[in-house]
């Protein structure tokens, strides 16, 4: 940031009184705004349809960098007035072009270093309609095994997918989708997060 917001004045990074960071803060007395910088909220869903006893999971290929050509669950930046679950089916919407039913929150994914927190939701297809957005290559469903592992965007993803086919295991013998948290740091696969 070079210039404030409020008033186009050069800004200055410093500790502002009471603050314990440094914060961009307007050089000019009379506005001496301080522009706070938070994370950008990350929401997805896990879209899957089950048939037969076969469960397959709704993944996007990216359209756009980073990680152009990578795959992905639908997933993007969370806009204001709206809640954590309408990003979720928002973005599902958008970039796969999917119907879901929403179910609980399954992760939520602290990326610190690129100043993100991504979250993604359970989901069920509600009908197999679905075609890429304007974001998205292809829109596929994968069985477990046919996921391309190495193809995936980011670590959120690979974690988030890892973590709902253990839970599945679970499933299986009696057990349910757990709720999970994890930080991923720099040194995962990648560390290019969405912008």
């Amino acid at each position: 940031m070079k210039f404030c917001s409020e008033c186009a004045s050069p800004v200055s990074l410093s500790i502002p009184a009471g603050d314990n960071r440094p914060r961009y803060v307007c050089t000019n007395a009379s506005c001496a705004a301080i522009h706070y910088q938070n994370p950008k909220m990350v929401l997805g869903s896990i879209p899957v349809w089950e048939r037969g006893g076969e469960l397959q999971v709704l993944l996007c290929k990216r359209a756009i960098e980073p990680r152009y050509g990578y795959w992905t669950l639908p997933a993007g930046f969370m806009e204001n007035n709206e809640t954590t679950s309408q990003a979720a089916i928002r973005e599902t919407q958008e970039e796969a072009g999917a119907n879901i039913k929403l179910g609980k929150l399954f992760t939520l994914l602290n990326v610190a270093h690129v100043h993100q927190v991504h979250m993604f939701y359970l989901a069920e297809l509600i009908d197999l309609d679905f075609a890429p957005g304007e974001e998205s290559l292809e829109v596929q469903l994968f069985t477990e095994k046919e996921i391309p592992w190495d193809e995936l965007a980011f670590p959120t993803i690979r974690t988030t997918l890892e973590l709902f086919f253990a839970d599945r295991v679970k499933i299986r013998e009696g057990g349910s989708y757990g709720f999970h948290t994890q930080d991923i740091n720099r040194n995962m696969r990648s560390d290019i997060e969405p912008a």
